[in-house]
């Protein structure tokens, strides 16, 4: 009963005690069984999103979650080394990395770098941010597919799978793409 007054009063002490057994079990290792490459959007928060725990996904993160040698290096040891069986390469709805890039305004310091990484991805969306930033994972998973040698073996020799998908700020819903 005392473990339930707590629960109503909101001091929980056993997430603690969970959260520290947890950390020591993830200290020396990690085994997660899934990569994301997301957007770098605080508004994002992929382990929450999935409802995942320390340890069991392997995430990446930059401004309008794209493919560049440093990101695949980073997928390819997640696959190559970790094991992980499945990469979703997710965009997110109101993305400003893809507004900015669709508006093709300047911008201050090293921004408009991120751009070219983009811009092959959503040139048929004809400004339609919803519809870019679909395109623009998809474009970005694909990119994934075809540029790794690593990570184009693990998909042929062992079922690895990349997909793309949209996360709804408003919902919390993902929605897979391919």
């Amino acid at each position: 009963m005392a473990g339930n007054e707590r629960f109503i009063a909101g001091t929980i002490t056993s997430f603690p005690e969970d959260l520290k057994i947890l950390k020591e079990k993830t200290v020396t290792k990690q085994e997660p069984f899934a990569a994301v490459l997301s957007c770098a959007d605080s508004r994002v928060p992929v382990e929450i999103i999935f409802d995942q725990s320390i340890g069991h996904l392997f995430v990446t993160r930059v401004a309008g979650n794209m493919v560049t040698p440093e990101l695949i290096a980073s997928l390819e040891y997640g696959v190559a080394v970790l094991g992980v069986k499945a990469i979703l390469v997710m965009g997110h709805s109101n993305c400003g990395a893809i507004s900015a890039t669709i508006a093709a305004k300047a911008v201050p310091g090293q921004i408009s770098v991120l751009y070219q990484h983009m811009i092959p991805g959503i040139a048929g969306a004809k400004g339609d941010v919803p519809l870019a930033v679909k395109m623009n994972a998809a474009y970005q998973a694909q990119l994934l597919r075809e540029s790794s040698t690593v990570i184009a073996k693990a998909i042929k020799d062992d079922g690895v799978k990349v997909a793309s998908g949209v996360y709804d700020l408003g919902s919390g819903k993902v929605t897979l793409g391919d």
